[in-house]
């Protein structure tokens, strides 16, 4: 089972992961990368999508919208992301106005309406967790935004901490205490050469791996607890998409664990 995939030097897009890989049924992220003024379209037959903006501006058109100029952020540690969310059976064309980095995310759907600009203003920010498991989370498609399956943020990590902890899981439905949510992480590290360390485990299956993440590599999350470390010095941001066949954000705290809660007041 393939859960790690490196970092990869290229150029225009490039499908990272989808659900025909390592039990993923639903999720799909790919990479794209322009150069000022190269242009990439797609057609969005039967899946909703987000672009999230990485770095870089572009002008965009999504169906009847568009917009001229796009994206405030030099790289993903410095500001917060523009996206665009697309229903289903959307066709987006974008034009990078300057170098150009962006995040292509994807589940099945079959939704109808308008795709939707979300700026910088409109991602939620939460200070999550305490001590050494601090952390920024970032909602970029949440409730607040009409998507089908997808849910989509951002975990800035901070230098030596650790983040989603205490280890949770969402691959159960439980209804009123677990959904069940396949999950990808996006990895950058600041400064580039750090590492961080992601661990997946899953006591009822007998999953339990650990990888050494770097600037640009991706994790499949198909189950299981996943917390990650950030290696002293180096902050990890991770890009976080899920979809499942219920949209909520119901995660199961692992019991071994879950008693560092009465830390953070």
């Amino acid at each position: 089972m393939r859960l790690y995939y490196p970092s990869e030097q290229t150029h225009g897009f490039r499908a990272v992961v989808t659900p025909s890989q390592d039990q993923l049924r639903l999720l799909s992220l790919g990479l794209l990368s322009l150069n000022a003024n190269e242009t990439w379209e797609k057609t969005f037959a039967g899946e909703e999508a987000a672009l999230v903006i990485l770095g870089g501006k572009c002008a965009a058109q999504a169906n009847q919208q568009q917009w001229a100029e796009i994206g405030e952020r030099a790289d993903v540690f410095s500001g917060k992301a523009t996206t665009i969310y697309l229903p289903a059976v959307s066709r987006l064309l974008v034009k990078a106005l300057t170098p150009f980095e962006a995040a292509v995310i994807s589940a099945p759907a079959t939704n109808s309406g308008e795709p939707l600009l979300i700026k910088p203003e409109a991602v939620n920010v939460r200070e999550v967790g305490a001590g050494n498991w601090h952390r920024s989370v970032q909602d970029i498609i949440d409730a607040r935004v009409p998507a089908q399956r997808l849910i989509v943020g951002e975990t800035y990590n901070r230098p030596g901490e650790w983040s989603s902890y205490p280890a949770h899981k969402h691959d159960t439905y439980i209804p009123g205490v677990e959904a069940c949510l396949e999950e990808v992480y996006h990895f950058r590290v600041n400064p580039p050469q750090g590492f961080g360390i992601q661990r997946i485990y899953s006591p009822e299956t007998g999953l339990d791996e650990a990888y050494a993440v770097k600037n640009g590599d991706t994790i499949v999350i198909p189950r299981g607890y996943h917390p990650v470390a950030a290696a002293p010095g180096y902050t990890v941001y991770y890009l976080w998409a899920l979809a499942g066949e219920q949209r909520e954000m119901k995660p199961h705290d692992d019991p071994a664990h879950a008693w560092v809660h009465e830390m953070e007041g």
